[in-house]
């Protein structure tokens, strides 16, 4: 015989607790108290508890799904989605709210997948990456009353929750650090232009120029998203011609690592007659090649932060939306 599936009801019997108080327990409601919560969720993780979500949709309106829109590009290096996922999940931990991850190709309308979830009601609230400053998806649930949160920032961010990391600081920080070494020919290996955090990094090396007496470049033939095999013939391209480069400035892994490759297949050294000034989500650059500067981003914070925002998106609305904007922090001295 099929075991009975255990219900609020099961949990109410065997803690003690009336059923309204499990249900709110399991909810995180802030009236209920830390050690009867503890204990209910013990009792519901014995059990093998899960809400009935047809019931829950029914009752509520609700799904209690919080839906991840991802590019389905992959980076073995970054693994930025993978971190992001988790990171996510983790912040989903112990509340209602379970993680959907909605792909879509590159090339593809990234307005499709953001279509389908609004006029399903698939999910409660969307999370997006990869904003641009005029972002047609996030212009789309504003006017639709539709709680989501990004990482990076739209020009409408202050009327929605985000989290992003302060590239305008990065370019600052690696011009500067760049200029202090005497490197006056700097190129920026740059994300895609329309992306907003593009411009934010281009702005900050721009704003530094006359003060560190360095001039920016900006790689024309490849972006720092693009496949490493094509990011490293655009910059073998770039270090064969006659133009200086002695300061490479490198958003990601992957375009650092490709940057390495191009500049010592150019038979330069690095740190001696070029410097790179990177960006990285885990300590691995300098291990791989000690003269390289590398800031820290740290995608685990944003994804447990973005499930906090979207949770209060969708349960206080009333409340200001919650923002953030990492630190970059300058790296320690090679």
């Amino acid at each position: 015989m099929t075991p009975k599936r255990p219900t609020l009801k099961t949990i109410s019997e065997m803690s003690g607790f009336a059923v309204p108080t499990v249900s709110r327990a399991l909810k995180d409601a802030p009236d209920i108290g830390e050690a009867t919560k503890v204990k209910v969720r013990r009792i519901a993780a014995e059990l093998g508890y899960v809400p009935n979500r047809a019931g829950v949709r029914l009752r509520t309106g609700k799904t209690n799904v919080i839906s991840l829109v991802l590019s389905n590009e992959f980076d073995g290096i970054n693994d930025l989605s993978g971190r992001i996922i988790t990171s996510v999940a983790q912040g989903l931990r112990g509340t209602p709210y379970h993680l959907i991850v909605t792909p879509y190709r590159e090339g593809e309308d990234r307005m499709d997948p953001i279509r389908y979830l609004v006029e399903t009601r698939s999910a409660d609230a969307v999370l997006m990456a990869q904003i641009e400053q005029d972002d047609p998806r996030v212009n789309y649930l504003l006017e639709r009353g539709f709680p989501f949160a990004t990482l990076g920032r739209s020009e409408r961010c202050s009327e929605y929750p985000y989290i992003d990391f302060d590239n305008e600081a990065f370019g600052k920080l690696a011009m500067r650090r760049l200029g202090g070494f005497g490197r006056r020919n700097i190129l920026l290996i740059a994300p895609p232009l329309a992306q907003s955090y593009s411009q934010h990094m281009i702005a900050g090396t721009r704003a530094v120029e006359a003060e560190t007496g360095a001039r920016v470049e900006i790689l024309q033939s490849a972006t720092s998203h693009d496949e490493r095999a094509r990011l490293e013939a655009a910059l073998v391209e770039r270090m064969a011609q006659a133009a200086p480069v002695d300061g490479i400035i490198a958003p990601s892994t992957t375009a650092a690592i490709a940057a390495v490759v191009a500049l010592e297949g150019a038979g330069r050294t690095l740190g001696k007659d070029i410097d790179l000034y990177a960006k990285e989500p885990s300590p691995f650059l300098r291990i791989l090649r000690a003269p390289i500067m590398a800031v820290h981003e740290e995608p685990m914070i944003a994804g447990r932060f973005l499930a906090k925002a979207a949770i209060r998106a969708i349960e206080r609305p009333d409340l200001p939306p919650m923002q953030a904007v990492e630190c970059a922090r300058e790296p320690v001295a090679p």
